[in-house]
């Protein structure tokens, strides 16, 4: 693979047979509660009960991914800009700048139901070099830089996308 700019998007499923941690415990209370809320501007007689019933009877129903994320946005800033689960082939961190939330499925009833995504997306990663599923990688734009020293090496898998690709 030839030398390229690269963004990486790390997606951590969460639901209630998930929950490892305290950030997931935290962050899946405080996301539950916020589509309680949240969703009953979407259903005023109180006859649905899921977040799909609510998507399929309203449309506006959608901004609910993004009206729920802001519930997480605290304890996501716990994090330190550090990707949970997903470690570099020496077992640091890799790092995120940005995230966004996706709300999966919910219920008004039943929080077992309640389920959603977040999708840590990087700033821009130097690909210096690929080895069969492992990229070798560097922060930041580092295409005039005649060495690159702060390379680590990520191994591709599941919930790991490369989101952007510019060929230098």
């Amino acid at each position: 693979m030839s030398q390229a700019l690269i963004k990486i998007v790390y997606r951590q499923a969460i639901d209630a047979s998930s929950i490892s941690n305290d950030f997931e415990k935290a962050a899946f209370h405080a996301s539950y509660q916020e589509f309680l809320l949240k969703s009953q501007a979407y259903n005023p007689d109180g006859k649905l009960d899921t977040f799909t019933e609510l998507k399929q009877n309203d449309g506006r129903a959608n901004s609910l991914h993004y009206k729920t994320g802001f519930s997480v946005s605290g304890y996501i800033g716990l994090l330190h800009k550090k990707i949970p689960n997903l470690q570099n082939t020496l077992g640091d961190a890799v790092l995120f700048d940005t995230y966004k939330f996706e709300l999966v499925e919910s219920s008004v009833t039943d929080r077992n139901l309640h389920s959603f995504a977040i999708h840590y997306i990087t700033g821009t990663l130097t690909l210096v070099n690929s080895f069969g599923n492992v990229l070798l990688l560097a922060y930041g734009d580092k295409s005039a830089d005649p060495i690159i020293e702060d390379s680590f090496m990520l191994q591709l898998g599941n919930g790991l996308s490369i989101t952007s690709y510019r060929k230098l």
